[in-house]
C-alpha cells in the first residue's frame, strides 16, 4: 500500500504498514485521501533527527476541493494541533509488533500526545497515556529513543538520488528553513520567500493510489 506525498520539495513515495497497524494506517489514509492533509506545512524541524507535520487544523483549505466538503465529520472548526477520523474519540496507539522500529532514516511514526482529561473530546476511550491525532514525523536518522514510545507506520521509498522522484526527504534537509529555539518553523513571509532568504515547506496534497480500507 502506498501514497505520494506532494511537497513543497518534491514527491515524497510512502509504503504504509496497513496490515501491521490497522487503525494508524487507515486514518491516515481517510485523512489523506479527505483532503485535511491539503496545504498543510511541515511545523517542526530538528536537523539530525526528523521533520513534522499533518497538523490538519493548520491547512489554509478547509474545504476538499473534490466533494466541496469539510474534511472531516466535525461541527465546528478542526480542534487545535489536528485530530484523527474517531473525533470525539481517541485514537490509541498500535505500539505492538518489536519489528517496527525508528530504525533508520524515512521511517514515517505518529506524532503522539498525552492524554490528560479522559473524557475530553478527541480522548474519549484512551487506554493509554498517550494517543494519535492526525501529526506525523518523518526520521531524518536512526531514532531507536522512540520505540515503543511512537506508533510506526510506514516509510519512505525514495531516499537516494537514483529512486523515483530523487532523495526528496534530502531537499527538505537542505531547505532554507527558519526555526525557533524549540524547533518550531516559522514559515515566511511572500516577500522572504520570493526573494530566497527562507523557504516553504510542507504539504500540498497526498495522492492515495490504493485504499483496502475504503467501502
Amino acid at each position: 500500500m502506498s501514497v505520494t506525498l506532494h511537497t513543497t520539495h518534491g514527491d515524497l513515495k510512502v509504503e504504509l504498514f496497513c496490515e501491521a497497524v490497522p487503525k494508524t494506517a487507515e486514518n491516515f489514509l481517510a485523512l489523506s485521501a479527505s483532503g485535511a492533509y491539503n496545504t498543510t506545512p511541515f511545523h517542526r524541524y530538528i536537523p539530525g533527527f526528523m521533520i513534522q507535520g499533518g497538523d490538519i487544523s493548520l491547512s489554509t483549505t478547509q474545504i476538499n476541493p473534490d466533494t466541496q466538503k469539510p474534511p472531516l465529520p466535525i461541527v465546528g472548526p478542526i480542534p487545535k494541533g489536528g485530530t484523527s477520523i474517531h473525533h470525539p474519540y481517541a485514537l490509541n496507539q498500535e505500539i505492538h509488533l518489536p519489528a517496527l522500529k525508528h530504525h533508520t532514516r524515512g521511517i514515517l511514526s505518529m506524532a503522539s500526545r498525552p492524554v490528560k482529561d479522559r473524557t475530553a473530546p478527541g480522548s474519549q476511550g484512551a487506554t493509554g497515556p498517550t494517543i494519535n491525532g492526525s501529526q506525523f514525523f518523518i526520521t531524518l536518522a536512526a531514532a531507536p529513543h522512540l520505540d515503543g514510545a511512537s506508533t510506526v507506520f510506514g516509510k519512505v521509498l525514495n531516499l537516494t538520488a537514483q529512486d523515483e522522484g530523487g532523495d526528496v526527504l534530502g531537499r527538505l534537509e537542505k531547505a532554507k528553513i527558519k526555526v525557533d529555539k524549540k524547533g518550531r518553523v516559522v514559515q515566511p513571509s511572500p516577500q522572504e520567500e520570493e526573494e530566497g532568504v527562507w523557504e516553504r515547506v510542507g504539504i500540498e496534497r497526498v495522492t492515495v493510489h490504493a485504499n483496502p480500507f475504503a467501502g
